[in-house]
């Protein structure tokens, strides 16, 4: 079986000594190099000739998004996969843009960043579950559409915890969906309540559901 050859980039050496230990214990990947920064990686992109590169955003000298286009613009072959603790719309979106096959944040399991690294050598793109809806409404041209969008008045993580709130969900179960803390979450939830005029959960979850959300 050919091995998948894997570049490692991040600027912290714990994270980057833990998926090297984590990806070379797997059956057929081998991890091929090791860079601290987005100028290192370019570098040993030329040198090591990966597959693979699973790249941090916020890094020094050259981020992993510019270091991400660059890669996939010179190098038809190399795949990106983002490994980041960034979630927002706009960085997403800018990695997509980039060419990045895939993105994942950080306290993803083991499990997923295998399977990211294995879809993306077989030409797929792989998304963690929380950013699976918004990149999916991205590739069908509607996550920036004119249509209006319930709640206007809720920020994007607000919406996020009102749609688990309505299909049930409880405050740490959200926060373990959300990869946030449980604090985080409990200020979503007293932002959504005085938002909506809400008097308590019940009545944030019936106006969730009224529309659309939950379901």
């Amino acid at each position: 079986m050919t091995e998948i050859r894997v570049l490692v980039a991040d600027d912290h050496q714990i994270v980057r000594d833990g998926l090297n230990a984590l990806l070379g214990a797997l059956d057929g990947i081998e991890v091929v190099g090791l860079a601290a920064d987005g100028v290192d990686v370019l570098h040993l992109v030329e040198e090591t000739a990966p597959d693979i590169v699973v790249m941090d955003i916020q890094m020094p000298r050259l981020d992993g998004l510019e270091a991400t286009r660059r890669i996939t613009a010179r190098h038809a072959g190399v795949k990106v996969v983002m490994l980041t603790m960034n979630e927002d719309d706009e960085t997403v979106l800018a990695a997509i843009r980039g060419g990045a096959s895939g993105y994942l944040l950080k306290g993803s399991g083991a499990d997923e960043v295998q399977h990211a690294i294995r879809a993306a050598a077989a030409g797929g793109m792989v998304f963690g579950a929380t950013l699976a809806t918004k990149v999916a409404a991205y590739f069908s041209g509607a996550l920036r559409s004119e249509a209006p969008q319930p709640f206007p008045e809720l920020t994007d993580r607000e919406r996020q915890v009102l749609q688990l709130l309505a299909a049930g969900r409880s405050n740490d179960q959200i926060a373990g969906e959300l990869y946030v803390s449980s604090k985080t979450v409990r200020n979503a939830v007293s932002g959504i309540y005085a938002k909506l005029h809400a008097a308590g959960r019940a009545e944030a979850i019936v106006k969730a559901r009224e529309a659309g959300y939950g379901r």
